[in-house]
């Protein structure tokens, strides 16, 4: 995959070193805070007021232009990988939405380690990749590409291009109100786990809208190598919830399932690669998934 003729986006955030951050990049450690808390002690100010008017100030710098806090070393050649990735999302997404009269707004993708706090609550690496609706930000802890290789044996560049993607996917359904509808759907008690849910129909879109960006992906920067595409079907194909739950449990629940099928999450990435069309995306009117 020759993602380095993919324009970079400016929406990634590098949490992985932890702490609070404020502008400039520069992150407040334990140390820092604890200075902070003595320091408003003997002057006899709240030390929270501090911390509060510090990180007001870290907002006041963004909204003004300036560099974001925490933005990836740019001799980071993973951060750069998925910066590359998510800018040519940005991209894609911008044209289709313009095409239809309607506005795109990037999310922010966020680089974590071990565990990150969200919109969403506190999530752990284990969960994977996710994206949170709260926030409209894509959480990513790199470790899972190193787990995508040797637990799922789906490696490749493209296959990690495809997480990024169906993450994203999942940001273009809370803009077109998509999100909104499952989630209502859960509040007025509706069933929502099984074979033919509205987890699983929400999933297997997400995959659809992933196979239409590498459509048009591919389409503007001709950057797919041979091979590429089958990494992507056969990380879909790994992460299927009939091959999950045969790894971990040595049978199969269809009544449990979240994300389809492997067969399905390979079919509907397909469905969006070959035409690059939304409109076959559509997995909550069709009878067969």
């Amino acid at each position: 995959m020759r993602w380095k003729r993919a324009r970079r986006s400016d929406n990634v955030v590098d949490a992985r070193s932890g702490g609070m951050r404020f502008g400039g990049g520069k992150g407040l450690g334990l140390g820092g805070i604890a200075a902070v808390v003595i320091v408003g002690l003997l002057m006899g100010q709240d030390p929270l007021q501090i911390l509060g008017q510090l990180a007001g100030q870290a907002t006041q710098s963004s909204s003004l232009g300036l560099p974001p806090s925490g933005q990836p070393a740019r001799n980071d050649e993973q951060a750069e990988f998925v910066r590359a990735v998510l800018g040519d999302t940005e991209d894609t997404w911008r044209e289709i939405f313009r095409g239809a009269n309607r506005q795109y707004r990037d999310p922010t993708l966020v680089l974590f380690r071990g565990g990150v706090s969200s919109a969403c609550g506190f999530a752990d690496s284990a969960v994977g990749p996710f994206y949170c609706p709260g926030d409209q930000r894509v959480y990513l802890d790199l470790e899972f590409f190193r787990e995508l290789e040797q637990r799922f044996a789906a490696a490749g560049d493209f296959a990690q291009a495809y997480v990024i993607a169906h993450e994203v996917g999942h940001h273009v359904q809370t803009l077109l109100g998509v999100s909104a509808k499952v989630n209502a759907a859960r509040k007025h008690g509706k069933r929502l786990e099984g074979d033919s849910g509205l987890l699983v129909r929400q999933e297997l879109q997400a995959d659809c809208l992933a196979g239409v960006w590498a459509h048009h992906a591919q389409r503007r920067l001709d950057w797919l190598e041979p091979g590429d595409l089958e990494e992507a079907l056969n990380a879909a194909n790994a992460i299927g919830d009939d091959r999950l739950q045969q790894q971990a449990h040595g049978q199969v629940v269809p009544d449990s399932f979240t994300h389809g099928s492997s067969a399905q999450r390979v079919r509907w990435f397909k469905a969006g690669f070959e035409r690059g069309e939304v409109s076959r995306c559509d997995t909550f009117q069709t009878a067969r998934l």
